[in-house]
């Protein structure tokens, strides 16, 4: 699912950021991100690290809406169990809701049965104070979902604050991070008027999404804030899908031959415009190296001649 990658992105890189907000404390330097396939039949918790200092774990859940099978009371029992089991320190498990809804289960913060009662923290994004949120590059990206009365004001500020942020692949990044999750609260069209799509294109998590997507064939597809391409591959079926990816993975790899070696030849381009979708995925890796043109064309030679 496009939110989970974009959230679980944002743990994976920014895991203080996270637990001095949900801590409310400064948290330790030294954070582990442990594996989140769990022990006995594997389930995957979406996002879950380890804070040293506190002798704690700290599993978040996030979710757009509370439907789930198992009911989420029960899957968080069952995370409870198997984490205690294998690492036996103090749990802290969060929900944190992203969609505002009046739905009961956004409401629910316990599994009750006899001789049974379990409680997690549950937070619905919409209520919290974005102010919090707005001060840590990290967490910008749910800044966009939390309370305000003028929806599109708060929109414009984290636009602000991203345009402040110096290093330009952190700029990118964190971008594409609060492109993807506006699209649970707002319009495309004003998501774009504050945002600069190929910002978006250029950032890794942007990439990372798209190669997931096609490995997974497309089953969920790209909910919110991707190429409108991709889209209508989704609706059209796995077929299309992979040729809208392919294009759309071609595209970027001839903006970024472009960008490090100049505008390249319409006979080369032509060659790149050949290759498969996996050859497409190894010259991405393999430009990084490229000095000239004459290494794209001693790699497509070599290529070829295989």
């Amino acid at each position: 699912m496009t939110y989970d990658s974009t959230l679980k992105y944002l743990v994976e890189q920014y895991p203080q950021a996270f637990t001095r907000w949900l801590f409310n404390q400064e948290p330790a330097e030294d954070i582990e991100i442990l594996n989140t396939e769990l022990s006995t039949e594997p389930i995957r918790a979406d996002a879950l690290f380890f804070v040293r200092v506190a002798d704690a774990i700290l599993h978040l859940e996030f979710q757009t809406l509370p439907q789930s099978e198992p009911p989420l009371p029960l899957r968080m029992l069952d995370y409870w169990v198997r984490l205690y089991r294998q690492y036996r320190c103090d749990i802290e498990q969060v929900i944190i809701f992203l969609k505002p809804t009046r739905l009961a289960g956004v409401f629910v913060n316990q599994f009750t049965e006899r001789n049974l009662s379990f409680r997690y923290r549950v937070i619905r994004i919409w209520e919290c104070d974005p102010q919090p949120l707005l001060t840590t590059p990290g967490l910008l990206p749910l800044a966009v979902l939390a309370q305000t009365e003028v929806p599109e004001t708060l929109l414009s500020q984290v636009a602000a604050r991203i345009d402040m942020i110096e290093d330009r692949q952190q700029q990118r990044n964190l971008s594409a991070c609060v492109q993807l999750l506006a699209g649970v609260k707002f319009d495309e069209q004003l998501i774009q008027a504050y945002f600069r799509e190929d910002m978006m294109q250029e950032s890794v998590v942007y990439q990372r999404i798209i190669r997931q997507g096609l490995e997974q064939g497309l089953e969920q597809g790209l909910e919110q804030g991707l190429k409108q391409g991709l889209k209508q591959g989704l609706e059209q079926g796995l077929g299309q899908g992979l040729e809208q990816g392919k294009r759309n993975e071609l595209n970027l790899i001839i903006r970024l031959l472009n960008r490090r070696l100049g505008e390249i030849n319409p006979q080369l381009q032509n060659q790149i415009e050949q290759l498969s979708f996996s050859q497409l995925e190894d010259l991405g890796e393999a430009l990084l190296d490229f000095e000239t043109e004459v290494d794209l064309t001693n790699w497509l030679n070599q290529f070829r001649d295989k």
